[in-house]
């Protein structure tokens, strides 16, 4: 399931953890950067490869919001609904962008452009409202900022 690159990566980073337990986030994200997401199988790989209960790597995949269970789509938005984003428009963001795609949140556009989710804190409640897509932070958001985003993703 990790590609040949990756199970390097892991060989060198078994020297630097002290145990193979301590791994298990490093190992998530190489599945994640190399699939999009982190399947039910992805997850027995995981365990399999660390030597670890499935229901330990399960636990870590399904606290962790930065884990995406399921295929996400090309650009994957996801909108700060904490209180600082809450309270300078972040829920009128989250539902116009919905509007714009036509879905619904925690959907994916039919061409897998678009996935659209809310998440708790980004880290960034000095720029409110703010989205993150993909690995990029979008902040001082408007409706206007948005429509011009979503516009130039399409």
């Amino acid at each position: 399931m990790l590609s040949h690159d990756n199970l390097e990566k892991f060989e060198q980073l078994k020297t630097q953890f002290p145990s193979m337990k301590s791994l298990t986030l490093p190992v998530l994200w190489m599945i994640q950067e190399q699939h999009g997401w982190i399947s039910e199988d992805a997850m027995k790989y995981v365990a399999d490869l660390l030597g670890l209960p499935l229901r330990h790597v399960y636990g870590v995949v399904t606290f962790y919001t930065m884990f995406n269970r399921k295929p996400v789509g090309k650009y994957h938005m996801q909108v700060c609904t904490n209180i600082s984003c809450q309270l300078v428009g972040a829920e009128k963001i989250s539902d116009h962008v919905c509007r714009r795609l036509n879905i619904k949140l925690g959907e994916t556009t039919p061409d897998k452009k678009f996935t659209v989710i809310e998440v708790e804190c980004l880290g960034s409640c000095g720029t409110a409202p703010m989205m993150q897509i993909n690995d990029d932070y979008l902040e001082h958001l408007t409706i206007q900022k948005v429509d011009a985003l979503i516009e130039e993703l399409k």
